[in-house]
């Protein structure tokens, strides 16, 4: 017997909506009507309808099932195309699971950045900006070792310089810098990348360096941009001077059997 649009969408388990819209990309035939004006659909139909359906549940856009289903040559590759895709879709929702996981153990802020679920507590709103933006500019490794860093933060250094108002007096600066250079220091020792980024970018070195001098600027005060590049000169300079002083000390060691 044949069927209404309402009885064929029940049989068929979707919605009168969906088959009117099968009707209207030409994936459905139009039935005949009855006397009434009233269409009848009939068991090709409602095999068509599966078919259809079948196709859009395994995720075929609309707009190739036509093909798919014609057998066209580009039938195998769209099929291929979709598997790709619903890998890497399912890559993402694995991440996904892994990060929710992650912030649910650690009690982190949902927007934490990835991978520094467990030093969130360390992290203020500035330094978890900054580490958004570093994701966008260097790979995996070197934001491994920037958690590492927060980390390796236990003398509260970057917690008072969050605090630092832009009006701060010099003496309070000072002492900052001087603290702030131990710590850079260290870093550029266990970090020699630092020096020279270029092997951890994932953007060119302009965009990276335009993009990280812009939100510095935009993301500190004005007493805190002092403190970071008087910070990172001292800091570079105590490095530099170490090095020398590593190679005087080789130069000036007696070689053996002297």
């Amino acid at each position: 017997m044949p069927w209404s649009t309402r009885e064929l969408a029940e049989l068929a388990g979707t919605t009168v909506n969906t088959i009117r819209h099968y009707h209207r990309l030409g994936l459905l035939d139009e039935p005949e009507r009855r006397y009434n004006g009233y269409k009848r659909y009939e068991v090709g139909h409602l095999v068509s309808l599966l078919r259809v359906r079948r196709l859009a549940d395994l995720g075929v856009p609309l707009s190739r099932i036509g093909d798919v289903r014609a057998g066209a040559d580009s039938a195998l590759g769209a099929l291929r195309d979709l598997d790709a895709e619903l890998q890497m879709s399912i890559e993402r929702s694995q991440k996904a699971r892994e990060d929710i996981a992650a912030i649910l153990r650690d009690q982190a802020p949902a927007d934490v950045p990835a991978g520094f679920e467990s030093v969130a507590s360390r992290l203020s709103e500035v330094d978890s900006s900054m580490i958004h933006i570093y994701a966008q500019l260097y790979d995996q490794d070197a934001l491994a070792d920037v958690q590492k860093m927060v980390e390796a933060d236990t003398d509260g250094v970057g917690a008072d310089i969050d605090r630092l108002p832009a009006d701060a007096d010099e003496d309070t600066r000072q002492r900052l810098v001087e603290r702030l250079a131990r710590t850079l220091a260290q870093h550029f020792i266990d970090y020699p990348w630092l020096s020279d980024p270029a092997g951890h970018l994932s953007k060119s070195p302009h965009v990276t360096a335009r993009t990280i001098v812009d939100s510095v600027v935009d993301l500190y005060n004005p007493a805190q941009l002092d403190v970071l590049v008087r910070a990172n000169t001292l800091a570079n300079d105590q490095v530099r001077a170490l090095r020398e002083q590593s190679g005087q000390a080789d130069e000036g060691r007696a070689p053996r059997g002297a």
